[in-house]
């Protein structure tokens, strides 16, 4: 199966590219292989999420891909800190389409033994193939030109399923999705980004960004007073709705799918615990992921 993904991206270029992305984002860059890819987060000075993306360290560029709408803001963000940097930030985000193949090993071309990030032909074209986990199970998301979408959509095996189906998926797995979820303005170790989490963005030895000293703090405190858990319950509820439990808010919720969704949750939070999502009755589940 395949799904879109509502997209946007960035192209950054220049000599001094993959230094400059690295000391704006939590992760790792410098330390990817060439081709390489990792998730991240940017942050504000107290730590909070501005934007998710997946980034792509390349021999040429650094293809940043983001959530449909996100890479404005990111481009001015990033456009604020060059000073001396010999780096040019390009919008692609009208130039290229994604899809996400749920299983790796169904995609024609790319190497399910092979590296994370890969180029390859498919449909009498080159796509770039980054192994992304969306549904619980490794998968691929494919980045091609949009003048090459039919020939490339034509090349792909299997149904194509619709964004909620991957939703569902990746809910019942325990993922969270950051613009979707609508978990902007929280802290990284509090959604699932932190190290060990089900989509880890964060390396703690990389050296500073913005937002960094509030990492090192929580790393070393290990005090983050939210994590992520899930949410069942029978009525759908927005995403960014407040969770309240006995009149206090303990938290916000996610998307709603497949009956539920990821949250960050007060820690205290018993699995099993009633709670309300903007007055719908919801349950806490502790986000042990199923298939």
């Amino acid at each position: 199966m395949w799904t879109r993904i509502p997209s946007s991206s960035l192209r950054v270029t220049g000599a001094d590219r993959v230094d400059f992305v690295h000391g704006q984002m939590t992760n790792d860059l410098r330390g990817a292989p060439t081709p390489g890819v990792v998730a991240c987060a940017f942050l504000n000075v107290r730590g909070q999420i501005e934007q998710f993306a997946r980034a792509y360290r390349r021999a040429d560029d650094v293809y940043l891909h983001l959530d449909a709408g996100q890479a404005p803001a990111l481009a001015a963000r990033l456009k604020r800190y060059v000073i001396f940097d010999q780096v040019e930030i390009q919008d692609l985000s009208e130039e290229l389409r994604t899809v996400h193949v749920w299983q790796e090993d169904a995609l024609p071309g790319w190497d399910a033994a092979g590296g994370a990030a890969q180029t390859f032909g498919l449909g009498g074209g080159t796509v770039l193939g980054g192994r992304v986990n969306r549904a619980g199970t490794p998968g691929v998301d494919l980045h091609y030109l949009a003048r090459h979408e039919e020939a490339v959509l034509s090349a792909l095996t299997g149904p194509e399923a619709p964004l909620a189906d991957l939703d569902a998926a990746r809910v019942r797995a325990g993922i969270p999705d950051v613009i979707r979820d609508a978990l902007t303005g929280t802290l990284p170790p509090e959604i699932g980004l932190d190290v060990g989490g089900p989509l880890p963005a964060i390396s703690y030895r990389k050296g500073c960004y913005v937002g960094q000293e509030i990492m090192a703090r929580l790393e070393a405190r290990g005090n983050a007073r939210h994590h992520l858990a899930r949410l069942e319950g029978d009525q759908p509820w927005p995403a960014g709705a407040e969770v309240t439990a006995d009149g206090k808010v303990v938290g916000q919720a996610g998307l709603y799918a497949a009956g539920g969704s990821v949250a960050r949750l007060r820690k205290e939070l018993a699995g099993g615990a009633a709670v309300q999502v903007g007055g719908v009755p919801a349950r806490v589940l502790l986000n042990t992921p199923v298939a």
